[in-house]
This record gives C-alpha cells, structure tokens and sequence, in this order.
C-alpha cells in the first residue's frame, strides 16, 4: 500500500517515521501544485496538511482511498469531489489543545507584562541609560483577578479557562452574534466585549465569523484590554486592529494568525511594538505534532482494518 507525505516541512523535527511503517512510505518536504498530480499518481493513501486536493489532483490518483490529513481543518481538501470518487478523508481532533491554550497563556502574560517592549528597550540601551535599577517606562499589570472573555469555547477554549481559572481570573464566555446557545451561562457578545481585560478568539473561520471583530467592536473595548488571536486570520478585521493599536483604543493585542499566511508586501500592523505577531506556531509543540502524527497513524489502521468514519460519512 503505497503512502505519501506531500509536506513533511510542515512537521518541522516530528518523527514522520511514525506513519511510515504502515506501508511502502514516501515523503516529499514540500510539493508544488503543478507537482502533485504525478507524486500521488500510484498512492492509496496521500497524507497532507496544506497543499490543496481537487478534482484536478484526484483525476489522476486511480489507487486513491484515503486523504489523511495533518490538521484539524480540511478546507485543502474538496470533500464532496473525494466522496464522488469513493475517497475517504480523515482530519486529526483536538491533538493541539494543550499546545494553543499554552500559547495563549504565554501571550497573555507577555501582554500584561509587556515584556516585547521592555524587551526592545534594554536591547536598544534604555535600561543602561536609566538613573535608577529600574526601568518604568510601560505598564504593566497582574492576571489575578482580571476578566478574560472567550469567543469559542471548544476543547482549546475550555483549557485556556481552566488555566486562566487557576491564575485567579474570571473568565466569561461570549454568544457569538446569530447563534443560538442552550447554556445559559454565556453572555452576549457585546458585553462581554465592553467587560473583559482580555479577550480571546478560539473559533473557526466561517462567513458568520469573518471580520466579527472590526472597528465596531474594538471601539467597545476597554482602553487597557488586550486581545489575543490563535485561531484563524480573518477572524479579526486587520486594518481595524491596526489602527485601534495605532490610535491606543486597546492595550495591545497577540496575533498567531494573519489573513494571509506567509504574509505578503508586510502590513500595517508590523510597524506597531504594541502587538506581538507570531508565525502560525500556536499548534506546534513536539508533543503537539507527535500527537498530531500518532493520530494520523490511527486514522491510516482504522482505514486497513475497514473500520474508519471518514469526513462526512
């Protein structure tokens, strides 16, 4: 049974050999559209975390049964064409819980700390320049007791909760606009925005969720509040970010997703020091990715054994 790995870089130092000895393995560190036809031409399995499969890759794939892929999100992949043709698709849930809520934490911390500023500050000699042991040029404030909202309260949203839970904040939990809620305990969303020190986005991108936070909304945020974005790019309106950062609307914010990813021409908000921009790594522990792989395993056995539900199945 013939298995290929289409972008092994995605999986940075990850045992890759985990999957591989389920069947004649080969990995490509990186494919090419104008690549992918011809390398899983002869594949039963193709495994797969961002380059796209669509009719035009799947037409020349006679052998192909099964699409693993590397995440949980499986928007590279045209489920309705791979159900047309008989391909099951399988994504991998909840294997990068622990590694999202720590980052949000982590983020969290470094916001109300502003430890990127004060960073840049000793670096360019503020501190060596300072007349006292101390340099007091930003704020910083403590996580006990501050209000953390959640907009998107999956496994990841609940973890960051318990976390923040244990570092004395209270932590409320948006309705996000148009969505009916049974429990009882979530808030409105407009309050929760005018509520919270922190807010967290932990929710898919949809047409429902693209740009819920723009000028409006920050405009109704605390001046001292920050916001912090692991989840997808667009979620966030950037132009409104930027400038609510520009004109100090918000304290600051903590951004691990971009609508574009990698970025092109840069953007406004790079210029900013009141905003920390991370490369999409929010997922990536080496525990994160070996789960991540160890899940893909199960998938690719369930599929030998006759037993796996597939996308949509």
């Amino acid at each position: 049974m013939k298995i290929v790995l289409l972008d092994a870089i995605t999986l940075g130092d990850a045992d890759i050999s985990i999957i591989g000895g389920e069947g004649e393995f080969t990995a490509y560190e990186m494919t090419s559209p104008c690549e992918v036809a011809d390398r899983i031409k002869d594949a039963v399995i193709v495994v797969t975390n961002k380059v796209y499969l669509g009719i035009d890759e799947m037409v020349s794939a006679e052998k192909l049964k099964l699409i693993a892929v590397t995440a949980t999100g499986y928007n590279n992949v045209d489920i309705e064409e791979a159900k047309k043709r008989g391909i099951k698709v399988a994504n991998v849930k909840d294997y990068s819980t622990e590694s999202v809520a720590q980052y949000t934490i982590a983020c969290m911390m470094s916001l109300m700390m502003n430890l990127n500023r004060y960073d840049r500050a000793v670096k360019a000699g503020e501190w060596e320049a300072s007349s006292t042991f101390t340099l007091l040029k930003y704020p910083v404030t403590e996580m006990n007791g501050k209000t953390l909202g959640i907009v998107g309260y999956g496994a990841i949203g609940k973890r960051v909760g318990e976390m923040a839970e244990a570092l004395g904040m209270k932590v409320i939990v948006a309705k996000r606009p148009n969505v009916t809620y049974d429990d009882p305990k979530r808030m409105d969303f407009q309050e929760v925005l005018r509520t919270v020190d922190v807010l967290c986005i932990h929710c898919p991108l949809s047409d429902e969720t693209r740009n819920l936070i723009s000028h409006e909304e920050l405009d109704m945020m605390k001046k001292k509040s920050f916001i912090i974005n692991p989840a997808r790019g667009g979620i966030i309106d950037e132009i409104a970010l930027a400038d609510a950062l520009k004109k100090e609307k918000i304290g600051g914010a903590a951004l691990d997703v971009l609508e574009t990813e990698p970025p092109k021409g840069g953007s406004p908000l790079f210029s900013l020091d009141n905003v920390l921009i991370t490369p999409h790594i929010a997922w990536s522990t080496f525990e994160s990715r070996t789960r991540l792989l160890e899940g893909v395993k199960k998938n690719i056995k369930d599929f030998k054994s006759g037993i796996l539900k597939g996308i949509g199945e």
